[in-house]
């Protein structure tokens, strides 16, 4: 490849290894292309559970739209490219990290989140915990998430999703932390939602159809 004079990667591997084992760090990985001539390379290292660790390679500056499975220990950088992204973790993630991910994913449009840990912070609607907006965020998947997340996204007083119009859940635990779509304070951001994907066939109620008027 002699005529090669650019090269942009985003290289992303899940690893399962013996627990008992040595672990490598993400600058033990980022040694391996110390002789790349093409430009600067990052590497984000992240440990999942006792057995398991995703790792990501990119190129500098990163020039991709997507980022998968990315954990609570994320570098503070600006990501100003990516606009689909997906988080997965065995802790919780708490309102700290969604002001991150706010502000590290300035143009995120679609955000996947897996987690069945509940959040163990106290930001509730009565706390002074400030709000995180989603300027740009049309899709949202929370269908694998645990039910504190629906709270985390939807009452207003920890989130603002301006332009939501895209919602994927468990519908059980959405009509319970809605308390049965009655909830005035989650009805601002689920007005503009215009899919709502769910897991079972239903037939909505009233309060449904009035908390949801743009499906």
């Amino acid at each position: 490849m002699s005529q090669l004079h650019t090269f942009n990667f985003y290289i992303s591997t899940e690893i399962r290894f013996n627990h008992t084992g040595f672990r490598i760090s993400s600058d033990d990985i980022q040694q391996t292309f110390s002789n790349i001539k093409y430009g600067r390379t990052a590497c984000i290292l992240n440990y999942i559970g006792p057995t398991e660790s995703i790792c990501h390679v990119y190129s500098l500056p990163l020039a991709f739209t997507r980022l998968e499975n990315i954990s609570t220990h994320f570098p503070f950088i600006v990501f100003d490219t990516v606009t689909h992204l997906s988080a997965f973790d065995f802790v919780s993630f708490e309102h700290e990290f969604f002001m991150r991910i706010s502000q590290a994913f300035p143009l995120l449009k679609h955000f996947t989140v897996r987690n069945r840990h509940m959040q163990h912070g106290n930001c509730d609607d009565n706390s002074l915990c400030l709000v995180i907006e989603f300027t740009y965020l049309i899709s949202l998947n929370i269908m694998y998430a645990e039910k504190s997340y629906i709270e985390q996204f939807l009452l207003e007083t920890k989130t603002r999703l301006p332009c939501l119009t895209h919602l994927k859940g468990d519908y059980r635990e959405l009509k319970y932390v809605t308390m049965n779509f009655t909830r005035d304070a989650m009805r601002h951001n689920c007005f503009k939602v215009k899919r709502l994907i769910v897991d079972e066939s239903l037939t909505f109620s009233k309060d449904f159809s009035q908390y949801f008027p743009s499906l």
